[in-house]
């Protein structure tokens, strides 16, 4: 493994992209990117500046707000993943709400907000090395990726893996308000004009509905190991 790719994973949501792209970075030594949580940190940016109205409008304030915000990855002392910040504020915890899924598709659609969060992936990844899980990784961020994962699984598995995550954070939800956000959210990212989420022609697809996150994460290294044994 002596040669450094980029690993592009993309996917419907909860379908687990970033426990399995923290899992491979982890074990390649790469760098990790969730770009789902940038456009989170966005999303919630927009919900405490009062830029989305009660019927899920963005307002074209946030043009000319985009400037003002400042997205980061930090570790925390003895982590083995990156905490998300938001203009120096921790917000992981604030971002992972169903508030907060209930409108990130609509924020991830104005263009001039997928514009500044590519153009910011873009230069993470240009030493290689890294690991970027996402909607439109393969297809917009990194069409030249040396590999290529499209991940899916049932909607049901979906519906529970989600809803379990968020009854594990102290969230009151039920498992119906869950699989409608979750269905709102797949319609929304495959029929946005910009950057749909779509799977890319060269990309391998991981369905896990039924697999293990210690098979997600072998499959996903046979891979990566091929991959740098042909080259």
């Amino acid at each position: 493994m002596n040669k450094p790719i980029i690993i592009a994973i993309d996917g419907y949501s909860s379908t687990g992209k970033s426990t399995v792209a923290k899992a491979i970075a982890q074990r390649l030594n790469y760098i990790y990117v969730d770009t789902g949580a940038m456009y989170r940190a966005v999303t919630l940016f927009c919900v405490r500046n009062g830029l989305i109205d009660s019927s899920g409008k963005i307002s074209d304030r946030l043009k000319s707000m985009l400037k003002d915000i400042n997205i980061e990855f930090r570790k925390s002392a003895g982590s083995e993943t990156a905490d998300t910040y938001l203009n120096n504020e921790n917000v992981e915890k604030e971002i992972r709400s169903i508030e907060t899924a209930n409108h990130v598709s609509a924020v991830s659609a104005v263009p001039e907000v997928r514009e500044l969060l590519v153009r910011q992936q873009q230069l993470m990844g240009q030493a290689k090395g890294i690991v970027m899980d996402g909607r439109d990784i393969g297809t917009v961020v990194f069409p030249d990726a040396e590999l290529k994962v499209f991940m899916t699984a049932s909607p049901e598995i979906r519906t529970l893996r989600r809803f379990s995550e968020l009854k594990a954070k102290g969230e009151n939800v039920t498992v119906d308000e869950v699989r409608k956000n979750i269905e709102g959210r797949d319609f929304k990212d495959t029929h946005r004009e910009v950057s749909p989420l779509k799977q890319a022609a060269d990309a391998v697809v991981l369905d896990n509905s039924n697999m293990t996150p210690k098979e997600q994460l072998e499959w996903l290294y046979e891979k990566v190991k091929a991959i740098c044994e042909h080259d």
